[in-house]
């Protein structure tokens, strides 16, 4: 069975997209699957053109989609674009925030974590937990650090450049469930 890994931010057309298209790439030989919402999202619309240009997404089948509680209840990790976001899917899921993090909070949480061993759990569930240990063990990061900027509205080498900060913040986590497997 493949564990779930949902990535969240506003309107599902930008950064949770393209994380979710990168995901999937870097996360294809490991038993996790990877979707994505917006917490503020229509259902049914598209990607932004130039997240499809910088990630070479197959959008064919994507559409955007409203967050909804059961998206953070069925998921074995949330990963949103901002602290905002964080608290929004909280709010919303309160049984969910125990596997709720930005994306760039939980990459250095990753990055820090001891080796996991599924024991007996999925590979996804068993890095959550390794996670989780290691919050103790870091410094709280400045107040902006853990939100991803969001570039809608901007050109496409700042779209580019969001990509890439998601890519650095989605391999620590890759290496961390792959300990787990």
């Amino acid at each position: 069975m493949r564990d779930g890994l949902l990535f969240v931010c506003q309107a599902n057309m930008c950064r949770s997209p393209m994380a979710e298209f990168i995901a999937r790439r870097l996360l294809a030989d490991l038993p996790v699957v990877a979707a994505s919402a917006g917490t503020d999202a229509v259902d049914g619309g598209g990607m932004h053109p130039y997240a499809v240009e910088v990630t070479g997404a197959d959008v064919a089948a994507f559409r955007t989609r409203r967050l909804r509680p059961e998206h953070l209840t069925a998921a074995a990790l949330v990963l949103t674009a901002t602290r905002q976001q964080r608290s929004a899917c909280t709010a919303l899921a309160p049984a969910a925030l125990g596997r709720t993090f930005t994306l760039r909070q939980f990459a250095r949480l990753a990055a820090a974590a001891a080796p996991a061993r599924a024991d007996g759990d999925t590979p996804l569930r068993a890095a959550v937990a390794a996670a989780v240990r290691a919050r103790g063990r870091l410094q709280p990061a400045a107040p902006g650090a853990d939100d991803l900027r969001d570039p809608i509205g901007g050109s496409p080498a700042d779209f580019r450049r969001c990509a890439e900060e998601i890519e650095r913040s989605i391999r620590p986590v890759l290496t961390l469930i792959a300990t787990a497997g």
